[in-house]
C-alpha cells in the first residue's frame, strides 16, 4: 500500500512537471500536438500506478520522450510556418465579409446548431450583425462584427478615460504577493498603509486589491462588506 502511495504522488508531480514545461494552456486551447501528448501522457502514468510490478522508468522514460518531442514541435512550429500548418492546420473562414461560407462549414462538420451556439457564446445572437467569423487552430471561432453592429470605443466616442493600469491581488488571505505589488507598482509600506488606515490587521484581510493609479479594495475575513478607495497614494 505504502509503495503505490509512493509511486502515484511520484508520477503525479512527473506529470504536473511535464504540463509546466509544456506551458499553460486550458484544455480548450490546445493544439492538436498538444492534445495528444496530453492524453498519452495521462495513458502511460497510469500503467504504472495500476501495476505495481512495473517499474517506474517504464512510466518516467516514456513521458519525458514525449514531453521532450513536444518541445521540439513548438520549437520546429516557430521556425517554420509550413511546419506549423502540417501540424496544427490553418485558421478557416466560415464568414467571410459577411457571407456565410457553406462549404467551409460542411469541410468542418459543423452544425448549425453548433454554429449558433459559438456565436451566442460570443454575444452575437443575429448572423447579420458578423462581418467576418474566423475558426481558429485550436477550435474557438473569433468573431469581428460589422461596424455599424459593433460597440462603439472610446476613441470613437471621443473619451479619453485615465488609464488606472493593471488591478491585482496583493493580499490573499492574509499573504503579501510580491509579484502582484511588482505588476502594479506598489510596495509592501505602501500596501500596509492603506490598510493601517482602516485599522485591520494584515492577517484579517482576506482579499485586497489594488491598481497602479493606488485604487483598492479591501475586504477583511469573515466580513462581506469590502472597503474602497479612488484616492490613492504614492508608491
Amino acid at each position: 500500500m505504502i509503495i503505490s502511495f509512493v509511486r502515484t504522488i511520484l508520477l503525479y508531480i512527473a506529470i504536473l512537471t511535464s504540463v509546466r514545461l509544456m506551458g499553460k494552456r486550458q484544455i480548450s486551447e490546445l493544439q492538436t500536438s498538444e492534445l495528444v501528448v496530453t492524453l498519452l501522457i495521462s495513458d502511460i502514468a497510469a500503467i504504472p500506478m495500476q501495476d505495481t510490478g512495473q517499474p517506474l522508468a517504464s512510466g518516467f522514460i516514456p513521458i519525458a520522450v514525449l514531453v521532450m518531442c513536444e518541445i521540439a514541435i513548438s520549437v520546429f512550429m516557430l521556425k517554420s510556418g509550413k511546419f506549423r500548418r502540417l501540424v496544427c492546420g490553418k485558421p478557416i473562414v466560415l464568414i467571410n465579409n459577411g457571407k456565410v461560407d457553406q462549404k467551409e462549414m460542411a469541410r468542418l462538420r459543423l452544425s448549425i446548431e453548433d454554429f449558433f451556439e459559438e456565436l451566442r457564446e460570443k454575444d452575437v445572437f443575429s448572423i447579420e450583425d458578423v462581418a467576418w467569423a474566423i475558426m481558429e487552430t485550436n477550435g474557438k471561432l473569433s468573431i469581428i462584427k460589422k461596424p455599424e453592429k459593433d460597440i462603439p470605443c472610446n476613441q470613437l466616442l471621443g473619451l479619453n478615460p485615465p488609464d488606472k493600469g493593471i488591478e491585482v491581488v496583493v493580499i490573499s488571505d492574509g499573504e503579501f504577493s510580491d509579484f502582484s505589488m511588482r505588476l502594479c507598482g506598489k510596495s509592501r509600506q505602501w500596501v500596509t498603509e492603506m490598510i493601517q488606515r482602516h485599522h485591520i490587521p494584515v492577517s484579517e484581510v482576506f482579499i485586497m486589491t489594488a491598481n497602479s493609479a493606488g485604487d483598492y479594495t479591501i475586504i477583511p475575513r469573515g466580513d462581506g462588506n469590502s472597503i474602497s478607495s479612488a484616492k490613492g497614494g504614492a508608491s
